[in-house]
C-alpha cells in the first residue's frame, strides 16, 4: 500500500504553501489590528447632547456630555443617553474594523462567504 508524504494533500494542495499562506493571513490581520488603534469614530445621542469618541479597537477615548444635558431630576434620561451613545459608537467602530480587515475566507464579516451553519 503506497502511502503519501507530508505535502502529499488531496487535490494537490501543497502543505508548505497552505501554511505560507495562513502565516500571511495572520500577519496582515494583526496589522490591520493595529491600525484600527489609530482610527476613532464618534457617536451621539440626545440630539448630540451624549457624544462618544473610541477607537476602532474599541477603547473609547472621550465622552462629552452637554452641560444641559444634566438634569438632577432626570439622572435616568442622561445615563441612556450615554448608553446610547456608547453602543451606537462601538457598532460604528465594528463596522470600521470589519471593512480594515483583510479579506479571510471562511470568516463571516471579515470578506469571506462565511463557513457553513454559521
Amino acid at each position: 500500500m503506497a502511502r503519501k508524504g507530508m505535502g502529499g494533500m488531496p487535490g494537490g494542495m501543497d502543505m508548505n504553501a497552505l501554511l505560507k499562506q495562513a502565516q500571511q493571513m495572520q500577519t496582515d490581520m494583526m496589522q490591520a489590528q493595529e491600525a484600527l488603534k489609530d482610527e476613532e469614530v464618534e457617536a451621539s445621542a440626545g440630539g448630540g447632547m451624549v457624544k462618544v469618541t473610541i477607537t476602532g479597537d474599541l477603547a473609547i477615548k472621550d465622552v462629552v456630555i452637554d452641560p444641559d444635558a444634566v438634569d438632577p431630576e432626570d439622572v435616568d434620561m442622561l445615563a441612556d443617553m450615554v448608553q446610547a451613545a456608547v453602543n451606537e459608537a462601538i457598532r460604528s467602530a465594528q463596522e470600521l474594523a470589519a471593512s480594515k480587515m483583510p479579506d479571510m475566507p471562511g470568516m463571516p464579516g471579515m470578506g469571506g462567504p462565511g463557513l457553513p451553519g454559521g
